[in-house]
């Protein structure tokens, strides 16, 4: 089963944080999110497909076109609960910011999606 959720948290950095096509965003929001999912940030939570996908893309917008948000370190699984290190720049330069995404998965999707930035 770890595997299985590793690889939706792949999914989820490349298919909806790393995609700035709307359209396509959303349908993987849709495929790898639960109906209820709610984005947690430090002063703000998001709930609903579509509040996510525009803000998706509002943080997307807000980047250089060449830069991507790329895995760091190896992915975590503890039961329900999965722990993603990312960092975001341009490819083959070391990242200009990081963090730190904690999920929790119910029924093989993602739930909810805490953010950490690190400061």
């Amino acid at each position: 089963m770890e595997n299985k959720l590793e690889q939706l948290l792949v999914h989820h950095l490349n298919e909806i944080w790393n995609q700035r096509d709307e359209t396509l965003r959303l349908t993987a929001i849709e495929k790898f999110y639960t109906k209820d999912f709610t984005l947690f940030e430090e002063g703000e939570n998001v709930t609903g497909y579509d509040a996510i996908n525009h803000k998706v893309s509002t943080l997307l917008n807000s980047f250089p076109p060449i830069f991507s948000i790329k895995q760091l370190k190896p992915i975590g699984i503890n039961n329900n609960i999965g722990k993603l290190d990312w960092g975001v720049g341009p490819e083959g330069a070391p990242p200009v910011a990081t963090g730190t995404d904690i999920v929790i998965f119910e029924n093989g999707k993602i739930k909810s999606l805490y953010v950490f930035l690190n400061k």
